[in-house]
């Protein structure tokens, strides 16, 4: 069974997509077992918590220091057993550490079509600007596997969607986040099947 950390910094819409495929049986065999925030007044805690989830505050400024957030980040992931990691808007570099140890078990989604239109400091509605201002006219969203490079990971499931005359970063934004609240629960129903990925209780890949 899967065991998730959903980690967000924001409202944790994609969260709450995922939450209900799990809850409507679209996702078997998966559960998430622990919401994370880098921000303590972010909405996804709140929503982890009206879920029932356990939900954690979890920051390089809570810890003290960069090194204690990676060690606060490690334990609390092990203490809930998870064996998989869900970015839904984090918006912060996931560190080495935490990457090795979950090494092709993280999965974030990224508004636009990879490679295009990613890399370090294209989140958020810097991502739509520049799908704009390049004259796409096809955008949409992109599910990967998390490495140590920005938006580099093996590419899980993509979905486009078309870019108007007329778009805006705005309407475009709220295009491209429909399709995610989608393929994102998909993505994860697909990555829980694969054999390749195949995970026991402790995390471990079986053999």
């Amino acid at each position: 069974m899967l065991k998730i950390a959903v980690m967000g910094s924001g409202k944790g819409s994609n969260f709450k997509a995922i939450m209900h495929a799990i809850r409507n049986g679209e996702i078997p065999n998966a559960g998430v077992v622990l919401v994370i925030s880098n921000n303590s007044n972010a909405g996804i805690l709140e929503l982890g918590r009206s879920f029932g989830v356990p939900s954690a505050h979890v920051s390089a400024a809570k810890s003290g220091s960069e090194d204690g957030f990676v060690r606060s980040l490690l334990s609390a992931l092990e203490e809930h057993g998870v064996n998989c990691i869900v970015l839904a808007g984090y918006m912060k570099r996931m560190p080495n550490e935490v990457i090795a140890a979950y090494k092709d078990r993280i999965l974030n989604v990224h508004p636009a079509l990879l490679p295009q239109h990613g890399g370090k400091g294209m989140y958020g509605m810097r991502v739509h600007e520049s799908v704009i201002a390049s004259g796409d006219r096809v955008s949409g969203a992109t599910v990967h596997l998390v490495d140590e490079e920005y938006d580099h990971g093996k590419i899980l499931l993509q979905r486009e969607v078309p870019v108007a005359a007329d778009e805006t970063p705005e309407s475009l934004a709220t295009k491209v986040l429909a399709v995610e609240h989608v393929i994102y629960p998909e993505a994860i129903r697909l990555f829980a099947e694969a054999s390749a990925f195949t995970v026991n209780d402790t995390g471990k890949k079986e053999d």
